[in-house]
């Protein structure tokens, strides 16, 4: 089986490659817009569908995986902000408090299809305007969900995360493992690639 990555996400893809997936990439567009009165599970379930059905071919040898990724406070949904005073606000929002990140995951392969929505819990510092401000300024902000980059600049903002840290870089790697194993049928299906061995001597 070949794996299929229906994204053009870099921080997703340096996820599969450090766990030693071997992959390809099939980019999709498709319009990631919640729906009135959406929940947040259902909402980056929905679009993970979409963009693994948008990416399927009729190829029974291909696994395709496609996520969702969303910050979620207050029930509210924070994508990713469309100018320089939506990402402030949604740092502004995120500031001094806990929020989650929900991450939908689903593959598909052949008729079948696995899918899962990861949560982790993630916790800001207080910030001040200036440093709000500096951040959006370095525009690390833009194409990141809720507006940071929690590999990046934006690490020094958070003191606390609660269950899968690559869910909230945009992928949660160990999920996918998982899920792939319950498509194959069998963990020796989906091994990481070939690593060398670095260990000294």
């Amino acid at each position: 089986m070949r794996l299929i990555l229906a994204s053009a996400s870099p921080r997703r893809a340096a996820l599969l490659t450090a766990a030693g997936f071997q992959f390809e990439t099939r980019p999709v567009e498709v319009d990631e817009r919640p729906l009135a009165g959406e929940r947040p599970t259902d909402y980056v379930l929905r679009i993970a569908r979409a963009k693994a059905r948008a990416a399927v071919r009729p190829d029974p040898e291909e696994a395709v995986l496609a996520a969702d990724t969303a910050v979620v406070i207050d029930d509210l949904i924070l994508g990713k902000p469309t100018d320089e005073a939506d990402a402030v606000r949604m740092l502004s929002l995120l500031s001094g408090r806990e929020h989650q990140v929900l991450t939908g995951v689903v593959i598909h392969k052949g008729a079948r299809e696995a899918s899962a929505v990861e949560v982790s819990l993630v916790q800001f510092l207080h910030l001040s305007r200036r440093e709000i401000a500096s951040y959006v300024a370095s525009g690390e902000p833009w194409d990141k969900a809720g507006a940071y980059a929690v590999q990046g600049l934006a690490s020094r903002f958070v003191s606390r995360v609660t269950g899968s840290c690559s869910n909230v870089v945009g992928l949660p790697v160990a999920r996918v493992y998982r899920l792939l194993e319950e498509l194959s049928g069998s963990p020796a299906s989906w091994p990481p690639a070939a690593v060398e061995d670095r260990r000294s001597d």
